[in-house]
Parts: structure tokens; C-alpha cells; sequence
């Protein structure tokens, strides 16, 4: 096989002796879950409850009517005491329902259920993935049933196992544990049925030399699977840097897996898939690693989601010392946080505490020239020159030189001496260029 991506990517370490060989633990029943209503990559959804509502486990709360989006449910049982804007580990604030439970932690009539997925068509499985609001566990959290129905003709399901991201373990784990093993062999072959396709692969670093060998049995009697065993190197678990490891194929500029006949998807959401397609079971509870060495006892937690970050912490034994920083994911891609009350979100697969030797607290100095960042960089740009651009907010130059196709990994930041915010400016200019293209599209549309 190919093995791994061919340009640029770099070598952090990578910190998962923290909690690579803790088991996965069922985390206690939180007194209250903060639920926001999005979670997702498209559009929130609106609470389709009330203050003084009682709710079951997997209950429909949130909901919209758009084409990209991802329902809503309740991870537990008990009274809805709030619906409001709350903090949000991505955003300012976020309109959530607040849920105290009643400790009954009862599902809502009819679930789980038992389906046989091999006799489902596949309109039925996308339904049921659609209906349990499944997406993207590995932090992109687009929603499945939108990606599992591309608009292009595919030949190849590859789900990225790399988990490239230092310190994180959850998807190590869920590969090297039987129960969850099990549910993501039947997962990889519930997508390869509704993508029509027959060559699946499973792209894992070779740093998890014990997932490789678990996965190659599991799937050993799976037709068309391959486990492809991939160079350990930064960001290898990016979408397009996992298909040219898994294929050779190069997806171009501005192009998406689907241009080269590929659908990518996450273990996590594998997982869920099959929750969700056998059992109608909501995306309700994932696999969180909370981790760093400020936390007391490292561990990889099956989590209800809305869970606050205090209190996952808090069952981590808490911190060992005042950490320097606490991060929503890991230290390459994660945003650093400034309070303990944000809830779990689908899409959580860390909570990353450190301390202040973990952290690099320079100052952010002038660019250099050394020319490092555009070594590192796996999609060819020129990310000091980006970073001038955006800085002096020249924004076509950024649109340009394609800060549109920066995956955001963080590579260039680590590698340069001047530690410049290089990502902060890419996401401004990004951010900046979408609302130009939207006041110019509203323009267009009154004439």
C-alpha cells in the first residue's frame, strides 16, 4: 500500500502513554447534561421541548427543517429545567436544553429496537441514521446520512483510523476492546452496503502495532477490506491525507473524497452507525479521552453527551495541579477553553489538560522567512506568506494563495520559531472571505 501522504507533515509527541491502556469506563449518570442544539456541521436545530417538559432517554428535542443538519436527542431521563443560550466549546453561547435527571435514566418508548441491518434496503439504513442524528465523531461532525449519500459515484469506503491527534486514545481503544470491535465490523460493512461499493480500508498508524493486529482479525473474513498500516506522521488523519495513504489518489484543490470515488469516515461514527441502524439507538454517548498531565488519573470515557467538562474532570480524579490551559480536543486542531461548565458534544473526542512546561507561551514574533511552515504544510501552501496577507487583511491575495484549502492542522504553527498564530489568521481570512461571498450572493439575489 502507499502507506502514508507524501508532502509535507510533521512529528509532535505524541502523549498517548497517558491513557492508551485504560480501559474504556461507562462514565456515572450526570445530575444534569446541557444539550446544545448544534452539534453539527449545517444548521442548528430548534428545541422542539419546553421548560417543565419530561423527557426519556432518546427522545426527539431538537430538530429543523434543512437539508444539512442532524437531529437532536436526550442522553438521559428527567425534567427539562431551562432552554437558552448556553456556553459551547466551539462557539460564545449556544441556544441549549438544559436536562435534570430523575436517575430513572428510562429510554423513550419503543427503543431500543432489534433490526437485522442485512435486510434493510439502504433508503431504510440512511433513514435510520438520519433519524438518530448520527455525524462525524471525529470532529468535522458532518452528518452521515449526508455523507454516506454522495452525488458521485464511489468506489472505495475508507474509514480513518489514524488517530494522529497527540494524546487522544478513544479510537485506539474502541479498536482494541471486544465490544466495540464488534460493532465497528458491522458498521464498516453496513456503509460499504448503502455506498454500493466493494473495497473498504482501514488506515491505522503504525505506531498502534496492537489495533493493527486486532483489526486484521476482525476483519479477516470481511470481503474487500484492507487493513492498511500507515507511516505515523502528522496530519495522517486528514481526509485527504488518508485517501492518498489508503489509494494513491490525490484529491485536488477545493475537491472533495467523493471527486476521487471515496467516502471517509471516523471509528466513532462507524460505531454509531451501527447503534443507530440495529438498535435505533440516537447518537446520545460517545468515547471521550479526558487526558493531559494535569489530570489525575488519565482515561478513555463512554460519555453521555452533555455531560459538562467539570464534571467528566471531576470523575478523572479532578486535576493534579492548576493547569495551564485546557483544550476542547487535542493540542494540533483543539480550541483552548475558559470554562469548566461547557457540555460534551458529539463531536468531543478529547479534553486535553496542561501545564504550563506542556505549553509554549511565547510571545508571537515577526515572520522570519526560514520557510519552515511551507515544508510542513501537507497542502502545499506558502502559510507565512497567508499569514502577511490576512494580517494586513488583504483578502483576495489570501483567496489567491488557497488559504480556501488550508485543512487547518496546525503543522505550520509547530514548526516556526517566530510562533506566529498562523491557524488564528487562517480562520480569520476563511471566515472573512465566506461572509464577502454571502453579502455578494445576497446582492445577486435582490437584483
Amino acid at each position: 500500500m502507499f502507506n502514508t501522504f507524501k508532502r509535507g507533515g510533521v512529528h509532535p509527541a505524541d502523549g498517548k502513554i497517558l491513557a492508551r491502556n485504560k480501559a474504556i469506563e461507562v462514565a456515572p449518570l450526570p445530575k444534569q447534561v446541557v444539550v446544545p442544539m448544534s452539534q453539527h456541521f449545517g444548521a442548528p436545530c430548534k428545541p422542539v421541548v419546553k421548560v417543565g417538559d419530561l423527557v426519556k432517554k432518546g427522545q426527539l428535542i431538537g430538530t429543523i427543517d434543512a437539508f444539512l443538519h442532524a437531529d437532536i436527542h436526550a442522553p438521559l431521563s428527567g425534567k427539562v429545567v431551562k432552554v437558552a443560550p448556553m456556553p459551547h466549546n466551539t462557539m460564545v453561547t449556544c441556544m441549549s436544553v438544559v436536562i435534570e435527571s430523575d436517575g430513572q435514566d428510562e429510554w423513550v418508548e419503543g427503543l431500543p429496537l432489534q433490526r437485522d441491518w442485512q435486510t434493510m434496503s439502504c433508503d431504510e439504513i440512511i433513514q435510520a441514521i438520519k433519524e438518530c442524528g448520527v455525524v462525524g465523531c471525529g470532529g468535522a461532525t458532518f452528518p452521515a446520512h449526508v455523507k454516506l449519500a454522495p452525488n458521485k459515484p464511489v468506489d472505495s469506503f475508507i474509514v480513518n483510523a489514524a488517530e494522529c491527534e497527540p494524546y487522544l486514545t478513544c479510537d485506539y481503544r474502541a479498536m482494541v476492546e471486544e465490544e466495540t470491535t464488534q460493532k465497528f465490523v458491522t458498521g464498516v460493512q453496513i456503509c460499504m452496503k448503502v455506498l454500493g461499493v466493494s473495497k473498504g480500508y482501514i488506515g491505522i498508524e503504525d505506531n498502534k502495532p496492537e489495533a493493527i493486529e486486532n483489526m486484521k482479525t476482525a476483519f479477516a473474513n470481511v470481503p474487500g477490506v484492507t487493513v492498511v498500516t500507515c507511516k505515523t506522521k502528522y496530519p495522517q488523519g486528514a481526509e485527504k491525507m488518508m485517501i492518498e495513504a489508503c489509494t494513491g489518489r490525490l484529491v485536488a484543490p477545493g475537491g472533495l473524497p467523493m471527486d476521487v470515488g471515496c467516502v471517509v469516515s471516523n471509528i466513532g461514527t462507524v460505531i454509531a452507525i451501527t447503534d443507530a441502524v440495529c438498535q435505533g439507538i440516537p447518537l446520545i454517548e460517545r468515547i471521550t479521552t479526558v487526558t493531559g498531565d494535569c489530570i489525575t488519573e488519565p482515561k478513555n470515557l463512554l460519555v453521555r453527551v452533555g455531560t459538562t467538562y467539570e464534571d467528566a474532570i471531576a470523575f478523572c480524579g479532578g486535576f493534579s495541579k492548576q493547569p495551564e490551559r485546557v483544550i476542547a480536543g487535542g493540542p494540533m486542531m483543539g480550541f483552548a477553553q475558559y470554562q469548566l461548565d461547557i457540555p460534551i458534544t458529539k463531536g468531543a473526542s478529547g479534553i486535553l489538560a496542561l501545564s504550563k512546561d506542556k505549553c509554549d507561551e511565547r510571545e508571537e514574533e515577526p515572520c522570519i522567512r526560514c520557510g519552515r511552515c511551507v515544508e510542513a504544510c501537507p497542502m502545499g501552501l506558502v502559510p507565512s506568506q497567508l499569514s502577511i496577507f490576512s494580517s494586513r487583511e488583504a483578502w483576495e491575495e489570501c483567496k489567491d494563495y488557497g488559504v480556501m484549502n488550508c485543512v487547518e492542522c496546525g503543522s505550520c504553527v509547530f514548526v516556526c520559531p517566530a510562533k506566529r498564530n498562523l491557524v488564528q489568521y487562517f480562520r480569520n481570512a476563511k471566515g472573512q472571505l465566506k461572509m464577502i461571498q454571502q453579502a455578494a450572493q445576497q446582492k445577486a439575489a435582490k437584483g
